[in-house]
Order: structure tokens, then sequence, then C-alpha cells
């Protein structure tokens, strides 16, 4: 590692054990892929039920039913700092749904919730929701796995 450059600490935490949950070193690799190359800092990604990503999407984003993952920015710069909470019920329901497979799935929301962590943006829609979505494209695309969009053009 070149000096002066840090490495983005990962921590992984899972709430329960469902079927296909990714390995603690995939989640790294997907994290790291989506970090800005000069990004150290420090995020935790965390995998629970239904109950308690309703329960955070309700009281952080007024939205009452478990989604399929939450961001929590703390920081940016210097260093990344934040959270993400994937709901496993629903991303596995949401991967049966759109016919993929739960580890391209779950990949997919890693990269997408560390872009939000990083201030990208694509509720706004747009130029700025299809900045975002390439930048995903690139990135899903260099680690091996399919257009997540493919589908919904």
């Amino acid at each position: 590692m070149a000096r002066g450059k840090q490495r983005l600490k990962v921590s992984v935490q899972r709430a329960g054990d469902w079927p296909g949950l990714p390995r603690k070193s995939q989640v790294r690799t997907w994290a790291r892929a989506a970090a800005h190359a000069a990004s150290g800092g420090q995020i935790t990604v965390r995998f629970v039920d239904d109950a308690e990503g309703r329960r955070l999407n309700r009281d952080y984003r007024a939205r009452d039913y478990a989604t399929n993952v939450l961001s929590f920015p703390y920081q940016q710069q210097p260093l990344l700092s934040g959270d993400l909470v994937l709901c496993a019920p629903v991303v596995a329901r949401e991967a049966t749904a759109q016919g993929q497979s739960l580890e391209a799935h779950y990949a997919h929301l890693i990269v997408h919730g560390m872009l939000h962590l990083q201030g990208h943006d694509h509720e706004v829609g747009g130029q700025e929701a299809r900045e975002m979505e390439d930048h995903e494209r690139r990135v899903l695309a260099a680690l091996g796995y399919p257009d997540p969009y493919r589908d919904y053009e």
C-alpha cells in the first residue's frame, strides 16, 4: 500500500443467519471497489431482518416498510465514515423476483449503498441518477457482475 494512502476498514455484522448471506471477504471487496481510490475510513455493513429494517426505515426516512439497503453517511472527507444496513429477507425476495443471483444482488446493493455514503444520489433523477447508475455498472462489471439495470431501461 502506498505511503499516506489509507485502506477502507469494513466491519460486517449479522443480526441473524439467512441463507445466501455473502462472506465477509466478499462484502469487503465490494465495498472497497466502490470507494474512491484514495478513500480510507471506516464503514459498517449490517445484515438485518424485516423488523429491524422496517424500524430503521420508519425512524430515519419516515417510510413504514423494510427496504433493501439503507445508507447512513457520517463523514465523507477526509475519511469516509458510515453504515450500510441491508435487510436480508427483502434482498432475497428482490433477487428472486428480478431473476438475479442473490450474490449479484448483494454486490449491487453494497456498491449502491457505498455510492450513497460518498454523496451520490439518484432520488433527484435526471443526470445525477444516470451518473450514479453508470458508476454502479462500471464497478460491478469490474467485479464480474452483470448490469443490474439491464431489464429496466
